[in-house]
């Protein structure tokens, strides 16, 4: 079953740039419409890449300004998916994404997999943000996986809060090496979308394990971690 589909993606495109634009001045505004035309009648990855790269230059890393509505009507369109704590410069970014044309499939997962390639952390975070709106949402299951394994925060953070991707896509073992890098990293496990319905007889032995590894380190246990144990047990 398909996460979201191509009219949902264009209803959250339009969405996110009417908080774009209402975050943005005039000047920045114009600036990122004229790179986006560029970018839909390239052939190559040119002006994707410096868009991409400079928007940093145009858009702050302050908080958006997200209004209620807002973030229902994203919600609606994606359930489990959320704008929390995202900066202007972040959302600007998942934007572009959604720009690359899609007409060429083997150019746009081309396009995708240089910049995934290519970028420094911000850029790595709204990349792994985007996931759930990205076409052919299979082919970036590698690409999620590899994030998990990331040692950055904000990065790990991308993937794991309020994003949909990794509970509908991840495989049980992937899945489960997430939720034990979340607690293990000591992540908000109340952010991780699809945390109870995914829970599993494997996933509940590896955590009695990290569970007795930090009793007898005398560490203490995020009573979340109990939780997901005691699901299983009762079910």
């Amino acid at each position: 079953m398909t996460l979201i589909d191509t009219k949902e993606i264009q209803a959250l495109d339009q969405l996110f740039f009417r908080m774009i634009a209402r975050n943005l001045n005039k000047e920045a505004l114009l600036w990122l419409e004229s790179k986006i035309n560029l970018i839909k009648s390239e052939e190559n990855s040119s002006q994707l890449s410096l868009t991409f790269a400079q928007i940093s230059r145009f858009a702050a890393k302050e908080v958006l300004e997200l209004q209620a509505e807002e973030s229902a009507q994203i919600n609606a369109l994606l359930p489990g998916y959320a704008l929390k704590d995202w900066s202007i410069e972040r959302l600007c970014r998942v934007w572009i994404l959604m720009q690359i044309p899609y007409q060429n499939k083997d150019n746009y997962i081309e396009k995708l997999k240089y910049l995934f390639a290519t970028a420094e952390m911000n850029e790595l975070v709204a990349l792994y943000s985007a996931l759930p709106v990205f076409y052919d949402a299979e082919e970036w299951i590698s690409k999620c996986e590899e994030g998990i394994r990331s040692n950055i925060g904000t990065i790990l953070e991308a993937i794991m809060y309020h994003n949909p991707y990794p509970a509908h896509y991840l495989s049980e073992a992937a899945w489960n090496q997430m939720v034990l890098k979340a607690f293990f990293t000591e992540k908000d496990s109340n952010n991780v979308v699809g945390l109870q319905e995914r829970a599993n007889l494997a996933l509940s032995d590896t955590l009695n394990d990290y569970i007795q590894e930090r009793l007898a380190a005398h560490r203490s246990v995020n009573t979340e971690i109990y939780k997901l144990v005691n699901k299983n047990i009762n079910s």
